[in-house]
């Protein structure tokens, strides 16, 4: 019943503050909207907390230096980015391009200078990436992104996509891993929610300099790491115990890196 009410919350929460930002869209700025943004968040914290009676504590805030910087987030849940945007103001992220198809979401995300790119990948998103974080960068504002681009079930991860490694550098700025366990309480996208507590935490940041491969091997270490580390195994939720530390793949992203695994050899 609790999971019944708090879908009903959220999505009529969503629905009028996507009225509420589209009309905020219309002014000169961005100032308006955003902070119409950063309240539908908490509120839908709060409906989290009250409702559905998951309480989300938020660690190592204090870890997000001013100015640019890049947070790479565990996405474990729809709730990830409402946690995240309720604590960052005036955040920019990265999204796949399947939210364009949300009624009123289009003008909302190009107001707010959202990153959109294929959600498939390839070398075509990360051009259409590093052209849009170019606007971001100049106004000195933080971007979220979520480095494995798809929702992971609770305990597994996806490949990582190497986006994330060209923002960085691009900007030659810091990068947040962000951990989580959420999943726990809300998975994915599941209807179904299970009360208890969750942590998302800002880790230590990575400093500028580091080569490819050894920056991905260290952001994925740390937020796959510390994200095990704070599952809870005594109230375990959605969790199965089976599922973690195992590696999955989405569908759409391995038929479009096989095809281009297969224009690679043809070519």
């Amino acid at each position: 019943m609790r999971s019944l009410i708090f879908n009903i919350f959220f999505y009529a929460a969503t629905g009028l503050y996507a009225v509420v930002c589209v009309l905020f869209s219309l002014l000169p700025g961005r100032k308006m909207m955003m902070m119409a943004l950063q309240r539908y968040t908490r509120v839908i914290r709060w409906g989290m907390r009250v409702i559905a009676g998951i309480n989300v504590s938020v660690e190592g805030r204090s870890r997000v230096p001013e100015g640019v910087c890049i947070l790479a987030s565990k996405h474990l849940s729809f709730g990830d980015g409402h946690v995240i945007f309720s604590v960052v103001n005036d955040l920019s992220f990265v999204t796949g391009n399947q939210l364009l198809k949300i009624p009123l979401l289009k003008r909302i995300l190009r107001k707010m200078n959202a990153i959109i790119i294929d959600s498939c990948g390839g070398s075509d998103a990360r051009q259409e990436m590093d052209d849009q974080a170019d606007l971001i960068r100049d106004q000195g504002r933080r971007i979220l992104i979520f480095p494995e681009g798809h929702l992971s079930q609770i305990g597994t991860y996806h490949r990582y996509r190497k986006g994330v490694w060209h923002l960085y550098d691009d900007f030659k700025c810091p990068v947040v891993p962000i951990a989580s366990n959420l999943g726990q309480r809300w998975n994915q996208t599941d209807w179904q929610k299970h009360p208890g507590s969750a942590t998302v935490e800002f880790l230590e940041p990575i400093a500028p300099g580091l080569e490819k491969d050894a920056f991905m091997e260290l952001l994925q270490d740390r937020i796959e790491t510390r994200s095990i580390e704070l599952l809870d195994y005594k109230n375990m939720g959605a969790l199965n115990p089976a599922d973690v530390g195992q590696q999955r793949e989405n569908p759409a992203a391995m038929a479009s890196r096989k095809k281009r695994e297969a224009e690679e050899k043809t070519a």
